[in-house]
Order: C-alpha cells, then sequence, then structure tokens
C-alpha cells in the first residue's frame, strides 16, 4: 500500500519501557522507531522531540507546552496508560496534535486481583504464608472463611466494579 509520506521518514519515539515487540512490529511496517527505557526530563526531551512524528509514553513522562511545542513535527501523542494527566492537553490541543490513551488496558487485571484480595484475606494467607515462612505449617482451618454465599459491597460501579461484579 502506498501511503502519502515515505513510513521510512516517519519518526516514532517510544519512551518508559515500551513493550520491545512494539519497535519490531513498527519497524518491520517501516517505520523509524527509537526506543527509550526510562522516561526522560524536560530538558531531554526539548531536544529530542525535534523532528519527531509520533510519540510514545507512560505515566512518568511530563509532556509540558514547551516540550509539545518543541516537537515540531509532532502529529499524535499516545499515552499507553489510563490517564492523560501528564500531558499538557491545552498545548496538544492548540497545536492540534491528537491525544489518546488506554482508559481500560488494566481494568480486567484490577479485577482480578481484587477478587484475589478478597480470597486471600478472607482466608488469612497473608498469616499463614508469614507463619509457614517461620517454619510453622499451620494444619487447620480455623478462621479461614469461604467467599461463596457472602455478599460485597463494590463501591463504585465503573469500569472496574463492573468487572468485579461478574
Amino acid at each position: 500500500m502506498q501511503t502519502s509520506y515515505p513510513k521510512a521518514k516517519i519518526k516514532i519515539l517510544l519512551l518508559e519501557n515500551i513493550h520491545p515487540i512494539a519497535k519490531e512490529r513498527l519497524e518491520s511496517e517501516g517505520f523509524s522507531v527509537e526506543l527509550e527505557n526510562g522516561a526522560l526530563s524536560e530538558e531531554e526531551l526539548v531536544k529530542r522531540i525535534p523532528g519527531v512524528h509520533v510519540v510514545g509514553i507512560r505515566s512518568k513522562t511530563i509532556l509540558t507546552k514547551r516540550v509539545i511545542e518543541a516537537g515540531d513535527k509532532l502529529k499524535t501523542i499516545g499515552a499507553f496508560c489510563i490517564g492523560t494527566n501528564q500531558i499538557q492537553l491545552d498545548a496538544a490541543n492548540r497545536i492540534g496534535v491528537p491525544v489518546f490513551n488506554a482508559p481500560y488496558s488494566n481494568t480486567r487485571s484490577v479485577a482480578e486481583l481484587i477478587i484475589a484480595e478478597v480470597i486471600s484475606l478472607s482466608r488469612g494467607l497473608f498469616e499463614k504464608s508469614a507463619s509457614a515462612h517461620k517454619g510453622v505449617w499451620q494444619k487447620t482451618a480455623d478462621g479461614a472463611k469461604e467467599v461463596r454465599g457472602k455478599t460485597i459491597g463494590i463501591v463504585g460501579y465503573g469500569h472496574i466494579g463492573s468487572q468485579v461484579s461478574v
């Protein structure tokens, strides 16, 4: 497929431990990709962002107005996390740079961990684990309660709460 702009000239900067497979896949499609394992400071970003078309971050990289405006070729910002509070959205909007994020990326994982925590607490797993690590094996089920048949309250019925309830 022919693009209106050569893919090899589209420069992508991925920060904060974005999985290396993302880099491999983008490069296999012909894009130019730089991968940084950590977040960069504002000064480092101002130096690195000129010429970059796409920047992908997580929650630790702060994209200030100064950084965004230094992105002379910036076309989009991807926040591979739930929020966008680390990006000055007004600055991006002012120069027409769309910002996207992954608001539901950890919903199911968090719901599963909540269920695991409920079971762990009701069964006293933390106390039993601590005893086992001290060499004391508690064979009794005293104090351990089953979750089955219990009613739990879910505070908030958003994305995570609705997954816990299923």
